[in-house]
């Protein structure tokens, strides 16, 4: 059938109209005060409805040993500062069966997140430069990243494993488990999905700077943050909305943490010492 130019128009119309409304949006909420001096990374654990912020405390060396793990509330209050203290350039965290593990520069740590205690200190072979951390609570698996070796880690009972090194992989830090697969963001500005079973390697975006926190957006997407002040969206066919833009502020966002039942996104600022709530709409 012969569609006339009308028609043509029409479905273009209505093509663009559906893009348009399935874009994203953030919103700001509260900023905390900037007693979160160098906080990296955010995790949300639901059970106690609290909010674990990594605070790096200083540069992300391995002769920094004032780093600290602090606790805020869903409106920015900090309930405790210093939860667990004297930790070596702390960065992503993960929950498992109780525990939070936490990335220093060179080991993973496991912290009693109730008393702030920890409970053991995981020896990494060769670490340079630990990173996020994601966990398979099924199987009971910490996954975690060490950007400077380009490597993906794995803790798996008791015993620290490696996953997979080398290209594509080019400075990891984000990694995000999803499906049997490690979501993985990539310094050149990829965001990679690491096929567990298969041990292949995948694209799902590019053409981002490099990637810091890397999270699924529930609705088969994801968000991604650069180090340096921007946060993307990544839909499901790969493309890219930018949704923040803080570079000119000289506002960083490093690993970000996204509540999706509550559509909030909480975004660590590093040098600023402040943690940024935003609504996702």
């Amino acid at each position: 059938m012969k569609k006339s130019f009308k028609t043509v128009a029409f479905f273009a119309l209505v093509l663009s109209s559906n893009y348009a409304f399935s874009q994203v949006t953030l919103k700001k909420l509260w900023e905390t005060d900037t007693t979160l001096t160098t906080p990296e990374s955010i995790l949300f654990e639901p059970k106690s409805n609290t909010v674990f912020v990594s605070c790096i405390n200083g540069g992300p060396a391995a002769t920094n040993e004032k780093s600290f793990i602090a606790k805020i509330d869903l409106s920015g209050k900090i309930t405790q500062l210093k939860l667990s203290e004297n930790l070596h350039s702390t960065k992503g965290m993960g929950f498992l069966d109780g525990k939070l593990y936490v990335a220093e520069i060179f080991k993973l740590v496991e912290i009693d997140p109730k008393t702030g205690k920890v409970l053991h200190k995981y020896e990494v072979p060769d670490a340079k430069f630990l990173n996020d951390v994601s966990v398979d609570s099924k199987n009971k698996i910490v996954y975690f990243t060490d950007m400077r070796s380009d490597r993906l880690w794995k803790l798996e009972k008791g015993q620290i494993v490696k996953v997979v090194e080398g290209a594509p992989l080019k400075n990891p830090n984000g990694v995000f488990f999803e499906n049997g697969k490690l979501i993985v963001g990539n310094g050149d500005g990829k965001i990679l999905a690491y096929d567990l079973q298969s041990q292949q390697f995948s694209t799902i975006a590019e053409g981002m700077g490099g990637i810091d926190g890397i999270l699924s957006d529930g609705k088969k997407g994801y968000f991604a943050s650069e180090w340096r002040g921007k946060v993307w969206h990544i839909n499901t066919e790969g493309k890219t909305q930018l949704l923040l833009d803080l570079v000119d502020a000289k506002v960083n966002t490093a690993d970000f943490e996204y509540i999706h039942n509550k559509k909030l996104m909480l975004i660590p600022t590093f040098l600023k010492n402040k943690v940024l709530a935003y609504s996702v709409e």
